[in-house]
């Protein structure tokens, strides 16, 4: 899954693909590196970050979603938390609402039923502005996959069959390093709840913290992580680096594969 944040402030790539241009030009280019899905953002989740008003976020996601939908061969993805950008993103031609919130936001279950695309789940404690302020866990493994055990069985129930249900433990979402680290590496015990599970851990602060490194030189690191998460059955990889992390992939796919 390649990132396309169109935002002024995310924490990797904010301002490079402001313009609707540079985004479309961006997209083309990583599924010609490998990207699967190409997952479109109008609204900054980085720590601290202030919401964004509806018709800001569907001024900046809309015309890129209508400018790809006939001119790339993968499902369009839209990252967003609101109702009414799920609605027009998938309007205009996106194939799968990423939400970070859960489908928690008021009529957000009832347009994703409603929608019948496939949804991706992702646990956040608190929300962006706030969420690293002090996260607390009784057992950060059992509490993400139960609150995301949840949230399935609410999508159940709202009308969203079980196979189009995607989970994602929100690494760097409310979440210290340990807690990062710890559902990383029992990432199998979420993968045994019986869903796909898509992770996103390009160039987080998590290795920032780590290695003292910023965000532009957190590749190697990324890619460790992201095998990693492949290794123990992640089924959907999101990265800003589409082609080396693709290739990393590919490699340990291989491996797991062999009897």
């Amino acid at each position: 899954m390649g990132v396309l944040n169109i935002t002024p402030d995310s924490f990797s790539d904010g301002g490079d693909f402001f313009s609707p241009d540079l985004a479309v030009e961006r997209a083309r280019s990583m599924v010609e590196d490998g990207a699967d899905i190409i997952d479109i953002g109008g609204e900054s989740t980085r720590p601290g970050a202030a919401a964004v008003p509806l018709d800001e976020e569907l001024r900046r996601v809309i015309p890129v979603i209508e400018a790809l939908q006939s001119s790339i061969t993968v499902p369009i993805s839209i990252d967003t938390r609101k109702p009414e950008v799920m609605r027009a993103a998938v309007a205009a031609g996106a194939g799968l609402i990423n939400d970070v919130n859960a489908l928690q936001a008021g009529g957000a279950l009832e347009a994703a039923a409603g929608l019948d695309v496939p949804v991706c789940l992702m646990h956040m404690q608190g929300d962006p502005e706030t969420m690293q302020d002090a996260p607390v866990y009784r057992d950060v493994v059992t509490d993400v996959g139960d609150f995301l055990e949840a949230r399935v069985d609410a999508c159940l129930e709202a009308g969203i069959a079980r196979e189009r249900i995607l989970l994602d433990p929100g690494f760097g979402f409310g979440k210290s390093v340990e807690h990062n680290l710890q559902l990383l590496r029992h990432l199998d015990r979420l993968v045994a709840r019986g869903f796909p599970v898509l992770v996103g851990l390009s160039r987080k602060s998590l290795i920032g913290k780590l290695l003292d490194l910023p965000v532009d030189q957190r590749l190697a690191p990324s890619i460790a992580l992201a095998v990693l998460a492949v290794w123990q059955g992640a089924a959907i990889v999101r990265a800003h680096d589409v082609r080396a992390t693709s290739e990393a992939i590919r490699m340990c796919q291989a491996v797991r594969d062999v009897e």
